[in-house]
Formats: C-alpha cells, structure tokens, sequence
C-alpha cells in the first residue's frame, strides 16, 4: 500500500523562495550559456583533428612484424590482442589468463519510489502530496532504509555479505608484434563468463557467515527437507533358480541388475554431495541466499566475467614496440581501438558521427539550462500571482512562452557567435536566424497585439 506525505506551503514562503530562486536561475542560465560556448569549440576542434588525423593516416598491413618506416606514423591496423598474464581475484580465489577481469555486485533490497503532486489553492498556498512507493529490485549497492519515509519499511533491508566491485587488467597485452597501451587495453570489450572454480574450504566460510548473517535477520529457518529415499536393492534371484532359467531371460536380468547398479551409484553419490545452504555456485554466478530462484530482501550475487582474446582494430601513433596518441596541430589528441576489422575511414566516419552527436546532445542540455534559468530569474511573477491560481496559471504560461523564446534566441546568439569565432560564415548565418527571429517576435508580436485589440474594441 502507498504511503502518502502531505505538505502545505504557504504564501509568503512561496514568494521568498522564489526571489531566491533568481540566484539560482541566474548561476543555470550562466552555466548553459558557457556549455553552449565550450561545446561549440570542442566540436568544431574535434572535427579538425579527425579530419587531420584522416588524411594522416596510413594502414600498417602487417602487424605482426615490426617497420622501422612506421615510426612517428599514424597507423590502422587489425590484429589479435591477446596476453598470457594471469589475472586472479584474491577474495574469491579464481582466476584465468585474460586481457580483463571483472567482478559485479547485486544486492536484492527494497527501493522506495516517490511521486509529487502540486496543487495550488486560493489565497496562495500550495498543497504538495508525495507518495511513496516500494518495490524489491535488483541493485548495484546497499539502500538504506532506516531513512525510508514509510515506517512501515524502515530497517526493512539488509545484505548477507558486502562484495566491492572489482576491475582488474593485464599489463601486458601483445597486438601482432606490439603492445598496447593502457588506454587501448581498456576498449577492448570481448566478454565473456568466467569459469569459477572456488576452493570448498573457501565456500564453506562463505557459507557459515551467511546463515550467521541470514539468522541474526530473519532468524533459523524451518527445515523442511525430507531424508533422502535409501538405495533399493532388488530381490536376488537364488543361483539354483537362475540357473534353470533360458539364456535369453538370463542377459534381461543381468541387463536389468547393471541398471540397478548405475540408479544406486547414482543416489550414493548424490547423498554424499556436499550441497551448501546458503552459497550457491551457477556457471559464473556466486549467490549468496537460500533459493536462488525465489530471492530474499538481502540475497547477494556476485558475477565473474573476463575478456577473451579478440581481433581489433587499432589507430594510434607507432612509438617504438607501443603507441601513444596523434596529436593534432591545435592540440586535441586522439586514438582508439575498435572491435572487429575496421577501415581507417570507417574508424574516422564513426568518431565524426559520434562527435555530430554528442554536439547536438550538449547543445540541446545548454539550451534548457538557458531556459530553465530564464523561468528561475522570473518565476516570482508567476508566485506572486499565485494568490488567484487560475489567473497566475495563465500568466505563468506566458512567462514560460517568453522565457522559452528568449532562450532560444539567446542560445543561437551564442552558438553563432561561436561558430564566428570558430567558423565565421556559418557563424554569420545563425545570426542573421536569430536577428529574423528577434524581429518576429518584437515587431509582428506587438502588430498582431494591436490588431487583436482593434477587433475587440469594435465589438
């Protein structure tokens, strides 16, 4: 069931939250105007040394033999990345010969979910209802739930054990008749699980901290498991008898006694296993719980991953047996390893395609940041209103409109100014956008206001 918290914010507090809110809206309206300035610089940047670096390049065709010619170059290559360092996890006691190793945590714990919902009332004030909800989920770190709004829930979560996710890479890791830095090791992604193979003295600690940990929360459990069924052994048939019996009946019953032996092998062995109770070992996973089918607030896992040896491409300067980043002539650097047999213009045509992205993505955070500083700086009209909500939602629409037209506006303003600075006929262009822009909107505006009065005096 929801819980349900209800605050009242009164009108003057309100108004005075919202004159300080303009502090606020003035440092975002700062921050986004800078973001658009930055952005603009580094993507056209960006753009320059890629197409520097693709008409720098050459393709090193064959790898696994060093060329002194090569030296200093900007190269593209394909080759296997492997290593033959031993990489192991000291905690868990595994291990294998692997460019990268990888331990992931999850802890199944209760999460709380809140949702407001503002209404405003005459005279000003503010009703605000937050409900809060609450699931069990998978997640990456302990929550904790003594600070949970529903008491209901509070001290509800807990953890069997605490694992820290771990990370770790081999240092040497040969490319053809090179090695690869570390940056290059680290975008190598060729995953895979990870045998585990934890010593039994290991798993039986684990196992006895748990059930402390499982029982001190939730106390011993029941047992309800049955005694394992005893082998059966059949009937033997006396040799006297047997031996009156055909061959043909005979070969059955010997047939049918191998059966017998294999079943009853079978459950000898399956008795003596040592099966742990609270730490169960599936492929790559350690789960630390009672039933990893049906988990528990509390239930750990753990998952072992390593990268294999892959074929990659790789495009960085030759410096000696490794490679080091191209330096652009305005500074930026770059190199970068790719998965699979790549061109370099397949290579230069991705980084271009990623850096197109990410421009527009900034451009578009900086201008809400624009946006959302203008609503900080003169949102207190809208509170000040507030005292007749419908009144002041009309007005409020209005400020938003303004506030959204002159971010806009500005944000182009900056983005032209630097791309003039950067590049001055595309530069040149946004200006004159944002200048129509700005005409529209102050004259047109004001002409169609005029008009809209005119009609409504003669009626």
């Amino acid at each position: 069931m929801a819980y349900q918290e209800v605050r009242t914010t009164g009108y003057g507090t309100r108004v005075g939250n919202s004159f300080k809110a303009i502090g606020s809206g003035i440092v975002l309206f700062c921050l986004g105007t800078a973001l658009l300035w930055w952005n603009e610089g580094r993507a056209v940047k960006t753009e320059k040394m890629l197409e520097e670096a693709g008409s720098a390049y050459v393709e090193m065709p064959n790898p696994a033999k060093k060329d002194a010619q090569l030296e200093g170059e900007l190269i593209c290559g394909t080759a296997l990345a492997t290593t033959q360092d031993s990489l192991i996890d000291k905690d868990f006691g595994v291990g294998a010969t692997a460019i990268a190793m990888r331990r992931t945590v999850e802890y199944y714990q209760w999460v709380e979910h809140a949702k407001e919902k503002s209404e405003d009332k005459l005279g000003g004030k503010e009703v605000t209802t937050t409900t809060y909800t609450y699931t069990k989920e998978w997640v990456s770190r302990p929550v904790e739930s003594a600070e949970f709004k529903d008491s209901a829930y509070q001290k509800k979560n807990m953890v069997l054990t605490t694992v820290e996710n771990d990370q770790q890479y081999a240092e040497n890791v040969e490319w053809g008749a090179y090695k690869l830095n570390e940056s290059l090791i680290h975008a190598i992604s060729s995953r895979e699980a990870l045998d585990l193979a934890i010593a039994e003295d290991l798993l039986k600690q684990f196992d006895k901290n748990t059930q402390t940990a499982y029982e001190r929360f939730y106390g011993a459990p029941k047992n309800n498991n049955q005694p394992a069924p005893e082998a059966q052994q059949p009937a033997a048939i006396p040799d006297s008898i047997k031996a009156l019996l055909p061959d043909s009946v005979k070969a059955q019953l010997d047939s049918i006694q191998a059966v017998n032996d294999s079943i009853n092998k079978a459950m000898e062995a399956a008795q003596n296993k040592k099966d742990l109770a609270y730490v169960h070992q599936a492929g790559n996973v350690l789960y630390f719980g009672r039933v990893p089918g049906s988990p528990e607030v509390g239930d750990v896992r753990v998952t072992f991953e390593k990268v294999v040896p892959a074929k990659v491409t790789v495009m960085a300067v030759v410096d000696g047996d490794t490679f080091k980043p191209f330096k652009a002539k305005n500074g930026k650097r770059f190199q970068t390893l790719v998965m699979g047999k790549k061109s370099g213009d397949e290579i230069i045509e991705a980084e271009q395609e990623g850096n197109n992205f990410i421009k527009w993505a900034l451009r578009i955070v900086g201008i809400l940041m624009v946006i959302g500083g203008l609503k900080g700086i003169f949102g207190f009209l809208e509170t000040i209103l507030k005292v007749v909500p419908f009144i002041a939602g009309i007005f409020g629409w209005g400020v938003g409109l303004v506030c959204t037209i002159l971010g806009v506006v500005w944000s182009l303003i900056v983005i032209a100014l630097a791309w003039l600075f950067y590049r001055p006929l595309l530069g040149i262009t946004l200006l004159v956008i944002a200048g129509f822009l700005v005409w529209v909107f102050a004259f047109k505006g004001k002409d169609k206001l005029k008009e809209l009065a005119a009609k409504a005096a003669t009626k």
